[in-house]
Formats: structure tokens, C-alpha cells, sequence
């Protein structure tokens, strides 16, 4: 049952993300994506930190430039420039590849054996992935060819490496969320800068565009998913991420007045399908072994006089510690 509510928890990120496309065209400024990556990383992280009060120590202030890096600073330029250059969704096609990089990396950093469901789940989600979203366009730019690989590397290596160096002694999710997207907009904030120029004029309805991708898009939904990458396996979580093209579907179908053709429903049935497939495929972390002590035990010394009581009770055995998850 804990299980099950992990996994139900951790989905809302990429259903939540989902509703960025419908934000973003409804209620922003035009052709800002890079000054929108920056308002949703940087407000975020700094909210975060502030709840947390938890700085990186030592090794981790390098391992938090990483993986905020890899997981906000590079993922979202890379993921605008691939769609405004790319037609007809293809941008959410090339993402939908992503749990087949997780599978690779996590067989390289993690040393886990990709098991035939789940390399099948993750091939029938990215089918169905493009049914929904692929329409008919002309030719692919290599730019947006390139930038879509980009960020779907970049996104998949930030999810193993989470996988991989889990947090620090006494540092929950929070804290860890907050570096991650701090690092990432502080990144992100002069390249915006460079090629956008100054910030827009903001109305009303903009400043709440804005409020609602910093706080549940963006801070609440990166939050469940690091958590749940610390509970889940890494090919797990990102099986959920076929979540985000279905949600957008579903949100431009019930706000937008889009239509979803009888392809497009085949689609979204087959990618959902192929994420449960895939919590039901890859299941839990396994526990890791505990090593036999090499410790010498010390003779015990016999002595005169011993009790039958005493003598049982210290060859009763000490009760065994339980190993607990992350």
C-alpha cells in the first residue's frame, strides 16, 4: 500500500507538468521561454531553501551544480528551443524516449538488469506518446532534432545521478529540491537575459501564470518527484513521465476546445497502459546485502561458577537491526 501511494504521489509531478502548454499559450507573455524557465526554477528553489534552512556541505555543493544542471538548468532551455524549432509535437515524441536513456544509464551507473517488460513498457508508451501528439509537418530541423536529445539526456542522467548519490545524512527531499532548482535558475538567469533581454511587463493574469508554475508546477511537483526517486527505482519514475503529454491532451481537449481523434485515444489507451505496465515490471529497489562481519569474535573464558540462567542468556542471540529505505 506505501508502495502504491509513492507511486500515486510521484505521478502528480508529470500530470502537473502537463498543464504547463495550456499556462504558458493562455496566460503568459509570447515568446518567452527562457525568462519562463527562470520564473518557475528560480522563485522555487529559493521558497524551498528557505523552508528547508539546509545549505549543501562539502562534496555536495558540487553535486547539487550537477544535478541542477542537469535536471532545470540545461533540461529547460533545451526542451523550448526544441519546441518552438520542432513541428507537430515531435519535441514530446523525442522526450517520450526517455525511460529507454534511463534503462541504459541506470544498467551503467546503478548496475540494475533492464528486464524485457520493462524495455517493452517503455517502447508501447513512447508508441502511444506519439500517436497523440505527432502530427503531420515538414521536414525536422537538426537544431530542434538536437536540442530534444539534449534535454532528454539531460533529463534522464539527472535522474539516475539523483538515484545514484541519494541525499545527505539528515537532508530530506525538500532541501534537496530547493538546491537543484536554485542552482538551475541561477544558471539559467543570464542566459535568459543574453538572448531575451530585460523581464516583461506582467499584468494581473501573467503574475498569476507565473505564481501557479513556481509554486504547484514547479516547487510542489519537483518535490514529490526527487522524493519519489528516493523510493522508487529510477526506471520506475520516469515511466511516469508519458503522464505529461497525456495531461496536456486531456487539458486541451476539456479547456482549449481541441479535439482527440480516435488515434489520438489508441494512443493515450497504450501509453498509460504501458506506465502501469511499468510500475507492475520494474518493482522496488532491492536491499542491499549486508556484508558478514570479519570482525574476530573473543573466546569466551570459562569461568567457575555459571549459573544454567546466566549461561542462557548470554548465548541468546542480540535481536537483528531491520535495514530502512531512503
Amino acid at each position: 500500500m506505501q508502495r502504491i501511494t509513492t507511486v500515486l504521489l510521484t505521478a502528480l509531478a508529470p500530470v502537473s507538468w502537463g498543464t504547463t502548454y495550456a499556462v504558458t499559450t493562455e496566460f503568459l507573455p509570447p515568446d518567452r521561454p527562457l525568462f519562463t524557465g527562470l520564473m518557475r526554477a528560480l522563485p522555487a528553489g529559493l521558497l524551498l531553501l528557505a523552508l528547508g534552512r539546509v545549505l549543501p556541505r562539502g562534496v555536495w555543493w558540487g553535486k547539487a551544480a550537477i544535478l541542477g544542471a542537469l535536471n532545470i538548468g540545461a533540461f529547460f532551455p533545451l526542451l523550448f528551443l526544441s519546441a518552438y524549432r520542432l513541428p507537430g509535437g515531435m519535441a514530446a515524441v523525442v522526450g517520450s524516449v526517455g525511460p529507454l536513456f534511463v534503462v541504459g544509464l541506470s544498467a551503467l551507473l546503478l548496475g540494475s538488469r533492464p528486464t524485457v517488460r520493462t524495455l517493452l513498457a517503455a517502447v508501447v508508451a513512447a508508441v502511444g506518446v506519439s500517436l497523440v501528439v505527432l502530427k503531420a509537418a515538414g521536414a525536422l530541423d537538426g537544431l530542434g532534432v538536437l536540442a530534444a536529445l539534449g534535454s532528454t539526456a539531460s533529463m534522464s542522467a539527472g535522474v539516475v545521478l539523483t538515484k545514484k548519490w541519494g541525499r545527505p545524512e539528515g537532508v530530506g527531499p525538500l532541501a534537496l529540491t530547493g538546491w537543484q532548482l536554485t542552482a538551475g535558475g541561477l544558471l539559467i538567469a543570464p542566459v535568459a537575459f543574453l538572448v531575451e533581454g530585460a523581464p516583461p511587463a506582467l499584468d494581473g493574469r501573467a503574475a498569476a501564470g507565473y505564481l501557479y508554475l513556481a509554486l504547484a508546477n514547479t516547487a510542489v511537483s519537483y518535490w514529490l518527484w526527487f522524493r519519489g526517486i528516493g523510493r522508487l527505482t529510477a526506471t520506475q519514475v520516469t515511466l511516469l513521465g508519458p503522464l505529461s503529454p497525456l495531461t496536456a491532451a486531456v487539458v486541451g481537449w476539456a479547456a482549449l476546445g481541441q479535439s482527440l481523434t480516435p488515434l489520438q485515444l489508441t494512443g493515450m489507451a497504450l501509453a498509460f497502459g504501458a506506465t502501469v505496465a511499468g510500475q507492475l515490471a520494474t518493482g522496488g529497489p532491492r536491499r542491499a546485502k549486508t556484508a558478514p562481519s570479519t570482525t574476530p569474535t573473543a573466546p569466551t573464558t570459562p569461568t567457575a561458577r555459571t549459573s544454567p540462567t546466566t549461561s542462557t542468556a548470554a548465548r541468546r542471540p542480540e535481536p537483528a537491526h531491520r535495514l530502512t529505505g531512503t
